[in-house]
């Protein structure tokens, strides 16, 4: 049975998930990715990273993951080490081809050694949290591209990571479905509690999203503006419409344009 949903606190009641510290990070000894990357991630936080193409959104988050060190500076976790409960949406879903849709939610706890029989009901609660119960027998070639990236959040929601990291995983979207799984995903976080770090280049999904949005610059990538969202969670139509979403998509709109004009 899925464990009840985690309480998010209030942002002075938060605990420190992870610190990011002057990091720098150069590819072959050339191409500065980032330089004095420096971010505070608290418990229940949603920040969105905004910047150009080449800006080292996605690098940032492959430091966080581990996938790669970083050049110089640190990053700190709370207790000292990476938080082993952290899950990662790409852009593409990346499901296995040759698996069902359970059977690639099932891969986490399958890299556990946990067999499937042992998470089935587990799987297929995140499954009708996701709107997918129907299609766990389905093969992805059967799924739309709105489906198959909801199999893939599902995929990195079902252990109910305490850290998750988007990396631009509905760029590739329409519009309408884009704003279904923006909906959705708020829901599944309040569901599940969890913090999420998301990469996108919509100044108008980081709005909606986040209660912070980094904008970043490129050339080396770094943080030049950190906006917040003041608006309380849950978000839907009427934020969407309202003066406040529009105030602060126009602020966000302006610190995007001079990260492209510092990244020139």
């Amino acid at each position: 049975m899925t464990p009840p949903a985690r309480p998010v606190l209030p942002p002075g009641q938060r605990a420190r998930v992870l610190e990011m510290q002057g990091v720098d990070k150069t590819f072959n000894g050339a191409v500065v990715a980032l330089r004095k990357l420096s971010l505070e991630v608290y418990e229940g936080d949603f920040i969105s990273l905004l910047g150009p193409s080449g800006c080292g959104k996605s690098t940032a988050l492959r430091l966080i993951s581990g996938l790669i060190p970083p050049t110089a500076g640190r990053i700190l976790w709370e207790g000292g080490e990476r938080a082993g409960d952290l899950g990662m949406v790409f852009q593409e879903p990346t499901l296995m081809p040759w698996a069902t849709v359970a059977e690639n939610v099932w891969l986490p706890f399958r890299l556990r050694g946990t067999p499937f029989r042992a998470v089935e009901q587990q799987i297929m609660e995140m499954l009708a949290l996701v709107g997918l119960d129907r299609f766990a027998a389905a093969y992805p070639r059967e799924l739309s591209g709105g489906m198959k990236m909801r199999v893939s959040i599902a995929r990195a929601m079902v252990t109910q990571p305490r850290l998750i990291l988007m990396d631009e995983p509905f760029a590739a979207l329409d519009e309408i479905t884009r704003q279904r799984l923006n909906n959705d995903l708020l829901a599944l976080k309040a569901r599940i509690g969890c913090t999420v770090i998301f990469v996108t280049h919509s100044v108008f999904e980081s709005v909606f999203l986040s209660d912070r949005v980094l904008v970043m610059a490129a050339r080396p990538g770094r943080v030049i503006r950190e906006l917040t969202v003041d608006e309380p969670y849950p978000r839907d139509m009427a934020f969407r419409t309202s003066p406040r979403y529009a105030a602060a998509a126009r602020e966000a709109s302006e610190a995007l344009v001079e990260a492209m004009g510092e990244a020139a």
